[in-house]
């Protein structure tokens, strides 16, 4: 049976493509090193590739709804160690690094908001959005997904329709709230706001993305769902030139190279919703198809990567980078040296205090 062959892979390609969505990310936020060098249009293109963001937002929607389903919604106790065990997942390596960077008060001089850094509540604030480890601002969405999700994926299972409907309602309510702050006192913190803020950098904005690898989780365990991506001829092919094409029309509404397509309408709709449809098909290319793409994202340098892809989102920009480069600083942006400080990192920190973490959480009864 189809869903078998998957369990026994352990979607080896999907941990791979986690390493090419961490590698874009890097090249996005380096892209100022090229603009001299590589053309207008060419520039333009990799001035999207923040894409790597929805790539794993995309990824967490599916794995997490494929793995658990309803299972968190059994009891109270069920639902409290999925929790911790999210929390488990993506929190201590994070403190750690945020810890180090305000012990360095040279590069931590003036920011005071230790609360809202540590609970990553400081992301739903545009004021704070770009303080302490700027690109943890995806792990306050990924954590509002994880508090979601298992209510997501009981709707889903309802209709889908059911489900879409909640994170819409979830949308106008922090619009809402936003907005509302803005007329009462001016909303000087940014509390989800202003609205471009909100929706590109709140799970409220961008709760779609993880709705549609949700919605290809549900479509694998479902007769009728299974027949639909069965009919999809070459899905890896199809998925992956998708992708390439809605980056580009993407691209295609930005005035410059450093100026987002998304800051448009046009664009944004195409992000988010498009987009992760395109993502959604390709991740099922790479699970159901034999090809080159999927070989190279099995092997097991890609699969190490992708599993120290965490550390190396955490680590490639902000405090950890900056240290780095005050020691030492390679010709490729020490885009090699920060790779092995991940794999590194990874095995010596992050494994071993999630295998310990998740050991604790096993003895709640």
């Amino acid at each position: 049976m189809l869903l078998e062959n998957f369990n026994k892979n352990k979607f080896d390609a999907l941990t791979g493509m986690r390493a090419i969505a961490a590698i874009m990310v890097f090249v996005y936020h380096n892209r100022k090193y090229w603009r001299h060098d590589l053309p207008f249009v060419v520039m333009r293109f990799i001035s999207e590739w923040h894409i790597g963001v929805t790539i794993f937002f995309v990824l967490s929607g599916f794995l997490l709804a494929y793995r658990y389903e309803e299972s968190p919604l059994d009891s109270k106790k069920s639902y409290l160690k999925y929790i911790l065990l999210r929390i488990a997942r993506i929190f201590p390596l994070y403190w750690i690094l945020l810890s180090f960077y305000f012990l360095d008060t040279p590069y931590s001089k003036n920011v005071d908001t230790y609360f809202l850094q540590y609970s990553l509540f400081y992301s739903l604030f545009d004021k704070y959005s770009i303080s302490g480890i700027v690109q943890a601002w995806s792990l306050t969405v990924e954590f509002f997904f994880y508090i979601f999700s298992p209510f997501l994926f009981f709707l889903l299972n309802k209709n889908w329709k059911y489900c879409v409907s909640f994170l819409f309602g979830l949308f106008l309510l922090s619009w809402a709230l936003g907005s509302g702050l803005h007329w009462y006192n001016g909303n000087p913190e940014g509390f989800l706001y202003p609205f471009k803020f909100m929706i590109g950098s709140t799970f409220f904005g961008r709760s779609l993305e993880f709705f549609f690898g949700m919605l290809l989780a549900y479509m694998m365990k479902q007769e009728k769902g299974l027949q639909v991506l069965k009919s999809l001829k070459k899905a890896t092919l199809l998925g992956g030139i998708s992708m390439i094409i809605l980056t580009i029309a993407i691209a295609f509404f930005a005035k410059n190279s450093f100026v987002h397509g998304v800051e448009r309408w046009e664009g944004r709709l195409i992000h988010e919703i498009l987009l992760p449809v395109s993502i959604a098909i390709f991740f099922w290319g790479l699970m159901s198809e034999q090809t080159w793409v999927s070989k190279i994202l099995s092997t097991r340098i890609f699969v190490l990567l992708g599993n120290a892809s965490f550390v190396f989102y955490l680590i490639h920009l902000s405090y950890f980078n900056m240290k780095l480069k005050s020691y030492i600083y390679l010709p490729d942006h020490n885009f090699i040296l920060l790779w092995i400080c991940s794999i590194i990192i990874y095995f010596l920190v992050e494994k071993p205090l999630y295998k310990w973490c998740r050991d604790l959480i096993a003895k709640i009864r």
